[in-house]
């Protein structure tokens, strides 16, 4: 390419990375342009880690027949080791070299397991390329960019097509980087603050103090004999049993509409948002049944090998809460406070008490409409620190309906 189209193709990865491109949309729309350009690619495979709770890493491949960008993200732990050892990459991270190039021949397709696979596919030339990051821009386990290109063209790349991959790949794998730490930061706040909290802040709604008043059905369980449980079990079996019924429960919340705020030890704050009360309710309940139906199985799974087993005991309110940014100057917390959330953890810890695994406030079989009649009273009851004693709630235990 000439100075010109080198020029026009940096600047469209700069336009790129500042319009906030995915690594997809990225990949892909460098390399329609650089084939417009004359750089005759016919795959490109770009690898780079990521920071996230279950997944490592990330690597894309495009390929030039489909015009098309898979995306494969490989998880911790199952990583085959093997097939790292022997590829390129890993021969680049240890050599601490930054470009490899090999013609794919009969002599060359023995040196990584790799390149049988690319001559099957009829591709003659491969540039592996490695982008470091300084120390200082490391986040987690990203610290560099693996791409390798690859060429079917009968005489391969050309020494200028090299030196062009070289000179636009710090640029690239700059934009690369920037698009996967915008939704590293998207992963991290939602993973920690929850779904609707994470997108608030990423929005900008982080200044202290600034709340919204709303009105949201409120969830709180908790898992039953959790205590004699942690202090009679091997300390290695707690975390295991708290990840097993998390996801449980909070599988079934996220599954109908509601948005977990807070982990707390064994319990769990979560709120049901919508315009329409009685829909709500209506979701809190199914999210309810679900959560109740996967626990039992998850214990069910747990029984076969003889590790601790729980249930889960919940409590469900309607209410008026401040919900936003709450702490120091230093430490924020994005949450719902108000005496309705007080509420909502008395009427959890009230299902002890009265044996039921579900109790609801009167204001949410209020606003349940039509759906009341699924609900049976268990008495009334004063809840500390709450002024005025009020009617609970459980599901009918003879009504079918979800």
């Amino acid at each position: 390419m000439n100075t010109a189209q080198f020029t026009a193709l940096c600047e469209w990865i700069a336009e790129a990375g500042l319009a906030g491109l995915s690594e997809t949309a990225t990949l892909e729309g460098f390399c329609e342009r650089a084939l417009q350009v004359g750089l005759p690619l016919a795959r490109a495979n770009v690898v780079i880690d990521t920071l996230h709770p279950v997944y490592e890493g990330r690597a894309f491949v495009w390929k030039c027949k489909t015009r098309k960008t898979s995306l494969t993200e490989f998880g911790r732990g199952t990583v085959d080791m093997h097939r790292w050892e022997s590829s390129p990459y890993y021969y680049l991270e240890l050599s601490g070299e930054s470009v490899l190039r090999r013609r794919l021949t009969a002599d060359t397709e023995k040196e990584f397991p790799i390149f049988p696979e690319l001559r099957a596919d009829g591709l003659t030339d491969y540039v592996a390329i490695t982008n470091r990051f300084a120390a200082e821009g490391i986040v987690g386990d990203m610290d560099c960019v693996y791409s390798s290109w690859a060429t079917d063209a009968p005489a391969g790349f050309g020494d200028a097509d090299v030196t062009d991959l070289c000179r636009l790949m710090p640029l690239l794998a700059l934009t690369l980087k920037a698009a996967s730490l915008a939704r590293i930061a998207g992963t991290l706040v939602e993973t920690y603050l929850g779904r609707d909290a994470g997108r608030r802040v990423l929005a900008g709604g982080i200044a202290r103090g600034v709340t919204d008043r709303i009105e949201a059905v409120l969830w709180f369980s908790d898992l039953r004999s959790y205590t004699r449980i942690s202090d009679s079990a091997a300390p290695d079996e707690i975390i295991p049993l708290l990840n097993d019924y998390a996801d449980a429960i909070i599988s079934a919340i996220h599954e109908h509409g509601g948005d977990v705020l807070k982990l707390m030890g064994d319990g769990t704050l979560a709120i049901f948002t919508v315009e329409n009360r009685s829909e709500a309710c209506r979701a809190a309940l199914a999210a309810a049944h679900d959560a109740r139906r996967t626990v039992a199985a998850v214990s069910h799974r747990r029984a076969e090998t003889n590790l601790p087993m729980t249930d889960m005991y919940l409590g469900l309110h309607i209410g008026e809460v401040f919900y936003g940014n709450i702490g120091s100057e230093e430490r924020l917390d994005f949450t719902v406070v108000g005496p309705a959330v007080n509420e909502v953890s008395r009427i959890a810890s009230l299902c002890r008490s009265v044996e039921q695994p579900l109790l609801v406030s009167s204001a949410f079989a209020s606003a349940l409409g039509a759906s009341r009649s699924r609900l049976v009273s268990v008495g009334r009851y004063a809840l500390r620190g709450v002024a005025r004693p009020q009617d609970l709630y459980t599901l009918d235990p003879d009504s079918a309906e979800r």
